[in-house]
C-alpha cells in the first residue's frame, strides 16, 4: 500500500508545471515592480520559456543566457537589457522595443512579430542602435526599426537542407529601418529587403546573395567586399552613390 502511494504521488508531480522549479510570470512581474530606479534587475541563466511577460518594463535587466523560448513580450520595453546569449526562438514580439539592447550571440527564430497577416509599422519591433552582433536571426522583421543597430556577422539567412521552414522561407525585411545599420560580414542571403531604408549602412563584406533589394534606398551605403550574386537591385534608390562597389564581388551577376 505504501509503494502505491508513493507511485502515485510520483505520478502527480510529474504534472506540476515547470516554472515550479524556476520563475513564474508573477515572479518576474514582481522583480521588475520591486527595483528600485538604477537597478538592473537579475534573470541572468533564468528559464522563462512559454511565460506570459506582456507589457511589462524591464529596466535595462540582466538576461544574460536567459531562456525565454515562446515567451510572449508583447508590448514590453526591453531597451538597454543584456540579452546577449539568450535563446528567444517563437517568442511574440509585437510592438516589442529593444533599443540599445545587447543581443550579442543571441538567437531569435521564428518569432510571431503581428497580430494578424497584415505587418504594421505600430506592431514592428524596435532594435533601434542594439548591439546585435552575431546574432542568429530567421523570420518576419517587416518595417522593424534596425536604424544604427550594429549586426556584424549576424545570420538572417535560410537553414536547413532546403531553406525552407513552416510557410517563411526567408528572413523578411520589407520597408525594415536600416538607415546606418552596422551590416559588417552579415548573412543576408535570399534576405527580402524590399523597400527598405539602408542609407548609410554598412555592407562591408556582407553576403547578398540573391537577397531581393527592390526599391530599396542604398544612398551613401558602403559595399566594399560585398557578394551580390544573385541580388535584385531592381529600381533601387541612390545606386550610384553607394561606394565599394569596384571591390565589391559579383556585381556582374546581380540582377537590376
Amino acid at each position: 500500500m505504501m509503494r502505491y502511494a508513493c507511485a502515485v504521488a510520483a505520478l502527480l508531480s510529474v504534472g506540476e508545471p515547470v516554472s515550479a522549479a524556476g520563475m513564474t510570470a508573477r515572479d518576474v512581474t514582481g522583480l521588475l515592480f520591486k527595483s528600485a530606479a538604477g537597478e538592473h534587475p537579475d534573470l541572468a541563466g533564468q528559464d522563462l520559456a512559454n511565460l506570459e511577460l506582456s507589457n511589462l518594463d524591464f529596466h535595462k535587466a540582466n538576461l544574460v543566457k536567459a531562456r525565454l523560448f515562446g515567451a510572449d513580450l508583447s508590448q514590453s520595453d526591453l531597451s538597454g537589457t543584456d540579452l546577449s546569449g539568450a535563446d528567444m526562438d517563437r517568442v511574440t514580439l509585437i510592438s516589442t522595443k529593444f533599443d540599445e539592447a545587447n543581443l550579442e550571440g543571441a538567437r531569435l527564430l521564428r518569432p510571431s512579430v503581428f497580430s494578424t497577416l497584415t505587418a504594421t509599422a505600430a506592431e514592428a519591433p524596435s532594435f533601434r542602435k542594439a548591439n546585435m552582433r552575431g546574432i542568429k536571426m530567421f523570420g518576419r522583421f517587416t518595417r522593424a526599426n534596425f536604424e544604427g543597430a550594429d549586426l556584424t556577422g549576424a545570420t538572417c539567412a535560410p537553414f536547413g537542407k532546403t531553406g525552407f521552414i513552416e510557410e517563411i522561407w526567408r528572413t523578411e525585411m520589407s520597408g525594415a529601418n536600416l538607415a546606418g545599420a552596422i551590416l559588417v560580414g552579415a548573412d543576408l542571403t535570399h534576405a527580402l529587403l524590399t523597400f527598405a531604408d539602408m542609407r548609410g549602412a554598412n555592407l562591408t563584406n556582407a553576403i547578398l546573395k540573391n537577397a531581393d533589394f527592390t526599391g530599396a534606398d542604398l544612398t551613401g551605403a558602403d559595399a566594399s567586399g560585398a557578394d551580390f550574386e544573385g541580388a535584385i537591385l531592381k529600381d533601387v534608390k541612390g545606386f550610384n552613390t553607394i561606394t565599394g562597389l569596384s571591390e565589391a564581388k559579383n556585381i556582374d551577376k546581380m540582377l537590376r
